[in-house]
């Protein structure tokens, strides 16, 4: 596996693609995450400064039973970010659509399925859940904390800039607990340019951060190229290095495109996103 400009002109991702009917494992395009963290001082062999997961939602997951019939559901996929690989998104899509023509006995044999090809493809242990279409864990919710959209504040820098990050001046030597969020979280596909739209959560134990500051910063990925676990890392390494807080989770949760959502999250160790957690939208 590899992330390199080269390997990424073999996989699917801003290309004409035939969407196969029969199953087919060898359509997920998995990259290496290596170089991407080398690039925030994440040293391969040295250990993650985070735990954290990849969820995703797959809106477009049918397949038939013993008898032909078509059965359809959302899967939920969480793969660790230990893993040395994540899946890129429109191979993952091509390989969903794999099912749609294929007779499975039981409903835990996709399952199945589904967790051996992903974890075989990153390296790490994938956890598969097949939720029905109405499933109230499937009910949006609202992000937790504040939302600090509404400050009025002037931009003009619209790439991500960690000197935009700081503490609230006078807030001296307290230590807070809190949980801010925003909706204008903007970034782009590397390939193909296009973009993605997301929410993004910051809880953190530390000293009080700036407000203005933080929106500035995370305003800045809106022209950035990044696939979505690598802006959630670079956000979660540029609050560690310039606030230093005693605990830190941050979670975006991208806008579902070509059937797919993707919600990376990571956290120093004892902190865990509030579950289930799906916007509007997803």
């Amino acid at each position: 596996m590899s992330d390199t400009p080269a390997s990424l002109e073999h996989s699917p991702l801003g290309r004409s693609a035939a969407y196969p009917d029969q199953y087919d494992a060898s359509l997920l395009f998995p990259l290496l995450r290596a170089e991407n963290r080398a690039a925030l001082g994440i040293k391969e062999g040295d250990g993650l400064p985070f735990v954290g997961e990849d969820e995703w939602h797959g809106y477009e997951l049918s397949w038939l039973n013993a008898k032909g019939k078509p059965m359809v559901a959302v899967g939920r996929f969480r793969l660790p970010a230990d893993a040395p690989g994540l899946i890129e998104s429109k191979s993952f899509k091509l390989y969903l659509n794999s099912f749609n023509q294929t007779r499975f006995h039981r409903r835990e044999d996709v399952v199945a399925t589904l967790e051996r090809d992903l974890s075989a493809a990153v390296g790490g242990r994938v956890g598969v859940d097949l939720l029905g279409v109405d499933d109230d864990a499937l009910t949006p919710r609202r992000l937790p904390g504040e939302c600090i959209d509404e400050l009025d504040i002037a931009i003009d820098d619209y790439t991500p800039s960690a000197a935009h990050l700081g503490l609230e001046q006078g807030a001296g030597n307290e230590i807070v607990e809190e949980t801010l969020h925003s909706h204008l979280l903007k970034s782009n596909c590397p390939v193909t340019g296009q973009p993605d739209w997301g929410s993004v959560m910051v809880r953190y134990r530390g000293p009080k951060l700036d407000r203005e500051g933080l929106l500035r910063y995370l305003v800045g990925f809106r022209l950035a190229q990044g696939f979505h676990e690598h802006c959630v890392e670079q956000i979660f390494a540029d609050l560690m290095a310039k606030a230093a807080p005693d605990s830190l989770l941050v979670l975006a949760r991208y806008v579902r495109r070509g059937g797919l959502d993707i919600s990376p999250w990571r956290a120093t160790p004892g902190l865990r996103p509030p579950s289930p957690l799906r916007l509007a939208r997803q």
